[in-house]
């Protein structure tokens, strides 16, 4: 098989990273998540908290009435806006359009889908499930109780959506953003890698 990439979105609790770590494993290819974000630091020299306090986030309230489809160009550190929210997003970007070109790998979330959504030889993931299911994973990694659990998993889904609407002027859980959409409440973990591979096998031969 040529080089790929595969871009996995997911709502939280959906255990989307967790499908991404087996299919590189699967694969024999690289995982990439938050070590974008100390990627793009290093390339960047904007200090790295900058990035974390804004990964898949959308920190300024006028943010999200705007959108301003990502364009691709970094601003110079001479630049007044160098710091920026979008600035950060665009250096992460190039991050992730460098690691495409140069390799096969997974991407997990980052409106990577949408940034790379030229290439050909990119399939894009949503990860999704019902509620209950998001719950129950996630209380595997947080002792909340359920009402501080909802409200965390809706907190998380919102700060992703409203990223990923400023930066591409679509919404997140639309269907048309993606060539796959998987309930892994319904497919289990290892269903969704063996769903992944199946579709790359038609779509890239």
């Amino acid at each position: 098989m040529d080089k790929f990439v595969i871009t996995i979105a997911r709502q939280y609790g959906s255990g989307g990273r967790t499908v991404g770590q087996m299919l590189a494993k699967e694969l024999g290819v690289e995982y990439y998540d938050k070590d974008l974000i100390i990627k793009a630091s290093e390339e960047s020299g904007i200090n790295l908290d900058l990035f974390a306090g804004a990964d898949e986030k959308s920190k300024s309230f006028f943010n999200r009435f705007k959108k301003k489809n990502y364009g691709g160009d970094v601003l110079p550190p001479s630049h007044k806006n160098f710091n920026s929210e979008e600035n950060l997003f665009n250096y992460q970007a190039k991050i992730i359009r460098d690691l495409a070109e140069r390799e096969s790998c997974i991407i997990i979330g980052r409106a990577a889908d949408y940034i790379l959504k030229d290439r050909d030889d990119v399939i894009s993931v949503f990860v999704h499930a019902p509620k209950d299911f998001l719950m129950e994973q996630a209380a595997k990694k947080h002792a909340f109780d359920p009402a501080e659990l909802e409200r965390y998993i809706a907190h998380v889904d919102k700060e992703r959506a409203e990223y990923y609407r400023t930066h591409t002027g679509r919404e997140w859980t639309d269907a048309r953003n993606y060539d796959l959409c998987l309930d892994s409440s319904k497919l289990g973990f290892d269903k969704c890698v063996e769903e992944i591979i199946a579709y790359m096998n038609v779509r890239l031969h």
